[in-house]
């Protein structure tokens, strides 16, 4: 073995050789790496520091790929990655044309599923435990998952079913929240190992079968008093009850970074022929201190320096999201029914402060975007006005309950959606492409996309102010750094802005659009060709007179939008021309049928055709088919 155990590791059957010793130097060695890799890049620094002992154990217990191992959400499984072969493409983690920061199907055969969005790990286990015993297969399957993504809905859901199936399979639950005292931790390790040993289950079931046939009713009644002993027991010294109740052993808690007792554990839990769960408790950010003292900070960080763990000052304007999160607790100084609700995402949101100022009217509801939805619609029910603060691509789970809880009734709850378009190095799980199409055939619902900052509080100034469902949608990342009004504009619903003359070409363009579209028709005068550019601002209803007016003219149209073309607002777009028998020729700008990869956003703009270079050769191209 070299000095460098890590140099050695090409693939999971290399550990195998390691003993337990050599296997914690290579957990610190893995450490060291990850460190220098996200300093580079950024990443999920944290969570992956966390969960190096667990897939060090997983890995060398299971026989991958043959055995399954899922990770939930996926942002925590680096060192996985780099024990499967992808060392070196590490050093391309999360950029454009490199690999992803979650586990991938197309990446690698010891990548499961594609994860991204929490929750979903269990439900694809069991999945898999279906198709294994169908087709009478002996793979193990191993699941990881986090305590919060454990809270989410789809968790639960698979839980019930787990219980109730009753396939092999083994849950490791990544603990990194829970501080368990010494005495109860080694009591439910004592008991956990004791329970985990089959001879346990045959001698109580064999004890319980004797004392039955030999004594009749009076064992009859033993039994059933052992029984409520042993539960009523069990309810008092053991955490995992809940686990039990539903069907699934539990063991632990356990120590998450004790390489031994995690490969003790789960080979135990596998010779077992049910579902079983290991609780295991981790350190978000373990090894690194920056990360262990700021775990939120590191759990998706931008490159930093390592010896201090600060990542370079930037010279930024106002981010959107910040924009939308000032003018919320400007409105919330007025209006004391207004209430913010997020999913998850209190920090992602710019939710904050608004927390810290308005605890009582503040409801950060987990990882239950559904629950989240439903809870507003009772809000507003009850004459209040929620905001609920969602990412777009999490946002799109709760489609149901956005239908039938809100917009049938035509309730009166506001969608803020942060992240809508490309949002760069997380790739195709978390850019907000759909939210337009998704959102625009619901009866009731409006929908606005600001192009600035200034427009963003005016979004919501507006939507605070109009009955029934208002969605508006803004991008991450830094805002136009424009000098922003005091006074706030009411949006009047279906209204656009020209912003700019043009007699070749008229640029019908939506939120940040706009402005590409502006640079876009600077360049287009250089060639002599004359665009008009509309801030369309309103999604839906749509500004139908400003499009008789721009069809009128006799010009083609362009739509740009930053979103999914098909039922997005070129559609809508199409479709009121339709309606009102207008026949112009029309070229679509935005995000194909396709799923846009990772990388950087000014780059991934650029690949998808919405740069401003890339929007005028595609109208200097549709030009010239239309002479």
């Amino acid at each position: 073995m070299t000095d460098n155990i890590l140099d050695a590791i090409s693939f999971p059957k290399d550990l195998k050789k390691l003993s337990m010793s050599e296997l914690d130097k290579l957990a610190l060695e893995l450490r060291a790496e990850m460190i220098a890799i996200t300093s580079k890049f950024g990443g999920h620094l944290a969570p992956s520091l966390g969960a190096i002992e667990l897939i060090l154990a997983a890995h060398y217990v299971l026989n991958t790929p043959k055995d399954k191992l899922i990770f939930d959400v996926g942002h925590q499984a680096y060192a996985h990655k780099i024990i499967t072969g992808r060392r070196d493409q590490m050093y391309q983690l999360r950029q454009l044309k490199g690999i992803s920061g979650f586990t991938k199907r197309k990446e690698s055969p010891y990548d499961v599923h594609d994860s991204g969005h929490a929750s979903d790990s269990l439900a694809v286990a069991l999945g898999l435990a279906f198709a294994r015993d169908l087709d009478g297969g002996d793979e193990d399957i191993v699941t990881i998952i986090g305590d919060a993504a454990m809270s989410g809905g789809l968790a639960f859901e698979a839980l019930n079913e787990i219980g109730s199936e009753q396939k092999r399979m083994v849950i490791i639950l990544n603990d990194n929240e829970m501080s368990i005292s010494p005495s109860v931790g080694a009591f439910t390790k004592y008991l956990s190992l004791l329970r985990a040993n089959p001879a346990y289950f045959k001698t109580r079931d064999l004890l319980e079968h004797r004392v039955q046939g030999n004594l009749g009713n009076l064992g009859n009644a033993i039994v059933r008093a052992g029984g409520q002993l042993k539960d009523a027991a069990k309810q008092l010294l053991v955490p995992g009850m809940f686990f039990e109740e539903l069907g699934i052993t539990y063991l632990g808690p356990i120590d998450g970074h004790s390489i031994p007792t995690l490969i003790t554990t789960l080979r135990h839990a596998l010779s077992m022929d049910v579902p079983v769960l290991i609780h295991a408790v981790t350190k978000k950010g373990k090894g690194y201190s920056p990360a262990e003292i700021d775990a939120e900070k590191f759990h998706g960080i931008s490159p930093f320096n390592v010896s201090s763990g600060k990542s370079p000052a930037k010279q930024a304007p106002i981010s959107y999201t910040k924009a939308f999160a000032d003018q919320l607790l400007l409105e919330a100084e007025n209006d004391e029914n207004i209430i913010a609700l997020t999913a998850a995402m209190k920090a992602g949101t710019g939710l904050k402060d608004f927390a810290d100022t308005y605890p009582e009217r503040f409801l950060d509801m987990g990882i239950a975007e559904e629950a989240t939805v439903t809870t507003a619609s009772g809000m507003a029910i009850g004459n209040k006005k929620p905001v609920v603060c969602i990412y777009s691509t999490f946002l799109q789970r709760a489609f149901d309950e956005i239908a039938t809880n809100v917009c049938e009734p035509n309730l009166s709850v506001i969608f803020a959606i942060d992240r809508a378009g490309i949002v760069g190095e997380d790739g195709p799980t978390h850019h907000g492409l759909f939210d337009m199409s998704y959102l625009r055939c619901l009866p009731n619902m409006k929908i606005m996309s600001p192009s600035n900052e200034a427009q963003l509080k005016d979004a919501l100034y507006t939507a605070l102010r109009l009955d029934g469902p208002v969605a508006f949608r803004y991008p991450r990342g830094s805002a136009t750094g424009m000098e922003i009004p005091e006074q706030r504009v009411f949006l009047e619903p279906g209204k656009s802005k020209l912003v700019r003359e043009g007699s070749d070409v008229e640029i019908l363009a939506l939120g940040r659009m706009t402005n590409v579209a502006l640079e876009a028709a600077e360049l287009l005068e250089e060639q002599g060709i004359s665009a008009a550019v509309r801030d369309m601002i309103w999604l839906k209803p749509l500004d139908y007179e400003a499009l008789k007016e721009a069809a009128s003219k006799q010009v083609p149209l362009v739509t740009l939008e930053e979103g999914a073309k098909f039922g997005g607002f070129s559609s809508a777009v199409l479709e009121s021309l339709s309606d009102q028998g207008l026949c112009q020729p029309v070229l679509r700008i935005g995000i194909e049928d396709e799923y846009v990869s990772q990388g950087d956003m000014n780059m991934l703009l650029e690949s998808v055709g919405l740069s401003a270079e890339t929007v005028k050769q595609k109208i200097c191209s549709f030009l010239d088919l239309h002479k």
